[in-house]
């Protein structure tokens, strides 16, 4: 459990297809000027339609996005640039994809899978370290998956930078996409503190109204 850290909660644009729409739309109403990014269930031209819109918008920050395999390096130049995102977040298999970004490589932060299987390639001293995905980490500790002790085993030697942050379910064992309660974060309570990083995104589908909600919720948690 977290012990008096100043974190950095951010809101999330995340969904498919249209979804991103509202989410950038609710964001312009209120004049928010910083928010996490999730690319990862984006084509390419949806993509572009979302950098357009980005542009226009009330964002000055973007701290961490979620990129997908296809990004052409242009992209995650276009993010620093444009948005100063300092984390760039992958999944196990984008270490088949590295020699797309050489000049990234120590801004791109891990998110563990959640298939009791890490492969040879993973090798986390080549890029910049961890961002857990907490309910993915709950979600493992309570199997003792081998993504688990591959995090676990790390305390101390590697930098945990980030976070995605969605809710969880102890009865299934598995992570919430869409957060009805703020029970769904209880699991939180009983994280060790190694895993919490200075930036934490909100990864929920929920619209951006619910997002606040947790959003504040999360800061007092973290404050306590």
């Amino acid at each position: 459990m977290p012990n008096n850290f100043k974190k950095e909660i951010l809101l999330g644009i995340t969904g498919e297809k249209e979804d991103w729409k509202e989410k950038l739309s609710d964001i312009n109403k209120l004049g928010i000027s910083e928010a996490a990014l999730f690319l990862e269930r984006f084509d390419e031209t949806q993509r572009k339609n979302i950098y357009r819109e980005l542009l226009d918008s009330t964002l000055k920050e973007i701290p961490l996005c979620h990129i997908k395999n296809d990004m052409e390096v242009e992209e995650l130049v276009f993010m620093e640039s444009k948005f100063k995102t300092d984390y760039f977040t992958i999944h196990e298999n984008s270490f088949s994809f590295l020699e797309k970004w050489p000049t990234f490589h120590k801004k791109l932060y891990l998110e563990m899978d959640a298939n009791d299987y890490v492969s040879q390639k993973v090798v986390l001293e080549r890029i910049g370290g961890f961002c857990v995905d907490l309910s993915h980490f709950k979600m493992a500790q309570t199997l003792w998956s081998k993504e688990f002790e591959y995090t676990y085993f790390k305390k101390g030697k590697a930098n945990f930078a980030c976070n995605h942050i969605n809710g969880y379910d102890e009865e299934k064992n598995t992570d919430l996409h869409v957060v009805n309660s703020l029970k769904d974060f209880a699991y939180l309570k009983t994280l060790p503190s190694f895993l919490f990083g200075k930036i934490i995104a909100i990864e929920t589908d929920n619209p951006i109204s619910d997002q606040i909600k947790f959003k504040n919720y999360l800061e007092k948690f973290f404050q306590s």
